[in-house]
């Protein structure tokens, strides 16, 4: 079984910056997507942040020029920099692998979330 552990929320004031971590365990073949996404107040999840293996690095208009996205495939780790963060990029952040599992299909992995708190 595949596991997905966040880590880096906290509390910071308008203007500062977050590094999250995302790190998955577990045996699978290969990675297709990862990415970082933000429950909104709909309980929908909002992409913020993926990376594939095809296309690159692809990120919401919302976060365009302040967050990126980086990943290190061997250590099955992605990470979302947050720079001049804003009171409505507050929320429970969530990382997912999207990869092709030992038995040969493609499952999508959850962590269970770490919480993003923008306020002065």
């Amino acid at each position: 079984q595949v596991r997905v552990v966040e880590s880096g929320g906290d509390s910071v004031q308008p203007g500062g910056s977050l590094r999250l971590s995302c790190v998955a365990s577990g045996r699978f073949r290969s990675t297709n997507v990862m990415g970082w996404y933000r429950r909104t107040p709909e309980n929908e999840r909002e992409m913020i942040a993926t990376s594939s293996s095809g296309t690159g690095a692809d990120l919401a208009e919302s976060v365009k020029g302040r967050f990126s996205i980086s990943t290190d495939s061997a250590r099955k780790t992605a990470y979302l920099q947050m720079n001049n963060l804003k009171p409505e990029d507050s929320g429970v952040y969530y990382c997912s692998f999207d990869v092709v599992t030992t038995g040969g299909t493609r499952r999508s992995f959850w962590g269970q979330g770490t919480q993003v708190t923008v306020s002065s």
